[in-house]
């Protein structure tokens, strides 16, 4: 579940790299960032981003290389069951290179580990933007830190980026 891998993409002119890490070994550095993104930007409360998930769970991190050598800019998770989710990345730092990255190494953790369905959480807003990229309901619509939202999900070979224009998207 752990390993360090180089990522080839650039963020503007920096260079990052992606760790898969453990939630025992590496929960603080993975709380650090989701609290400053989710609890003190976004006020999601302390009891909702943090669950049993999270001990079972595909983590990865992604590391900006340089100045800030090893600070962490960004996270996500994939669950057991194929979830992808808490998705956090420090301000600054959230442009569509760095999205990339963080989603291909989740897809890349699915298809190691033989998820064959991806699955995201989505503001009620943007399920017909997901639908629209192959995306198909699944269950009820349920409450997240306030916030409606509906599961969706697709084979994960044909998996698109989804849309994390705004905090509501993906989470």
């Amino acid at each position: 579940m752990t390993g360090v891998q180089t990522c080839a993409l650039p963020i503007s002119d920096m260079a990052y790299t992606i760790e898969n890490v453990d939630w025992a070994r590496d929960k603080h550095r993975l709380k650090a960032i989701r609290e400053d993104v989710f609890v003190l930007e976004w006020r999601v409360p302390q009891d909702s981003e943090f669950d049993e998930r999270d001990a079972s769970a595909f983590h990865v991190l992604l590391l900006e290389d340089g100045e800030e050598a090893n600070q962490p800019i960004a996270t996500g998770r994939l669950t057991q069951c194929g979830e992808i989710g808490r998705i956090a990345v420090k301000r600054g730092y959230r442009n569509m290179s760095v999205y990339r990255a963080l989603f291909a190494a989740l897809i890349e953790v699915a298809n190691r580990h033989n998820v064959t369905i991806l699955k995201v959480s989505c503001s009620l807003d943007s399920v017909s933007y997901h639908q629209g990229l192959g995306f198909k309901p699944e269950g009820q619509v349920f409450m997240d830190g306030g916030v409606a939202r509906q599961r969706m999900q697709c084979p994960v070979e044909r998996f698109p980026f989804p849309d994390v224009s705004d905090r509501k998207s993906v989470v």
